[in-house]
């Protein structure tokens, strides 16, 4: 049994991947480090509460002591690092914390690693040759865009919101330690997710759970912010191949090619949500309640992903396009507050 380090698995995106990869590599221990903030729910990982090959743990990733601990206690063969505090706005309000855990949180963990799996720069110590360290981060570090283009791995980092400033910093972390020490590591730039078990503030669930509750649904500026949209599960099936297959040292950008505005996102959602549980006889329809709200500081235009690179070296592609994934969506967030208070 290989014991892989997971953090942050009660998050969103981390409680997604976790039961996939489980099911797909029944020789795999998942120990989860979750410091069970705000976005982290441990119903999102209710599945796996009886399974042997699972470990929940607890804690901080700043916290050295817990994450020596861990290592030693069950031999970590592999880090897949998702946690990280992630909301933009809660970052223009309170960016102390986001240099906190996403900067000097990565760094806790891959030095912790670097000194568990390595006797000295470029040599692992025996039987550890395989260890890699796995970054998570955002297309955000790229900064935005305008009306064309795509990120690639190349484009320079130019973020633009605390949040963004802080993945950045942590990337450039990961990277030194490979080009320092000689680590195995690969890191991932991913678009905009959306699926089940998305926090209840971000931009998708608020739409469905406001129009619901027959409220105001607000949408920043104009609406016309676009991002490059991509399903969770194929997220996590791109995690899985970087992990196993990625070259070290190598960045991927992962990216559903499904670019939409924020105008767009309300009005299909809307639209759907009329047709799968029809609004009340005194609302129209749910698009009666889209309202626009002041713009986000900083809020950046536009964002788009590249992701040719982990197409055409590791044969990975996006099963859903965003019209087939927010139905998927739609329907898991019914199933969630059927009966109860949205």
């Amino acid at each position: 049994m290989k014991s892989i380090l997971v953090t942050g698995c009660a998050g969103f995106i981390g409680s997604n991947f976790v039961p996939y990869f489980l099911e797909k590599y029944p020789d795999y221990h998942i120990i989860n480090l979750d410091l069970l903030t705000y976005a982290g729910n441990p119903e999102n990982l209710k599945e796996l509460e009886d399974s042997s090959r699972y470990t929940f743990v607890e804690g901080n990733i700043c916290n050295r002591e817990l994450v020596e601990y861990i290592f030693r206690t069950f031999d970590v063969r592999g880090v897949i690092h998702f946690a990280a505090e992630s909301h933009v706005d809660n970052s223009i309000k309170n960016p102390g914390i986001f240099i906190e855990t996403n900067v000097n949180g990565t760094f806790t963990l891959i030095d912790v690693a670097y000194k568990y799996w390595m006797e000295k720069p470029f040599v692992y110590n025996d039987g550890y040759e395989g260890c890699r360290f796995h970054h998570i981060s955002t297309d955000e570090v790229y900064g935005t865009l305008g009306e064309e283009g795509l990120f690639t791995e190349e484009t320079p980092y130019a973020p633009n919101s605390p949040y963004s400033a802080s993945k950045a910093g942590s990337d450039m972390v990961v990277r030194s330690y490979r080009h320092t020490y000689g680590m195995n590591t690969v890191i991932t730039n991913c678009s905009n997710n959306y699926g089940p078990k998305q926090h209840d503030e971000k931009l998708i669930p608020t739409i469905i759970r406001k129009a619901l509750n027959g409220e105001s649904i607000p949408i920043y500026g104009d609406g016309k912010n676009i991002r490059d949209w991509l399903y969770v599960l194929d997220h996590c099936k791109g995690i899985d191949i970087v992990y196993h297959t990625g070259r070290e040292g190598e960045v991927y950008n992962i990216g559903g090619r499904n670019e939409r505005n924020n105008n767009y996102i309300a009005d299909k959602i809307c639209e759907i949500l009329d047709e799968l549980r029809p609004a009340p006889e005194d609302i129209s329809s749910y698009k009666s309640l889209v309202t626009y709200v002041e713009d986000r500081a900083g809020h950046d235009r536009r964002y788009a992903i590249d992701a040719t690179k982990i197409e055409t070296e590791l044969g990975w592609r996006a099963d859903e396009n965003f019209e087939t994934g927010i139905v998927k969506t739609i329907e898991w967030y019914l199933q969630k507050y059927q009966g109860s208070a949205v």
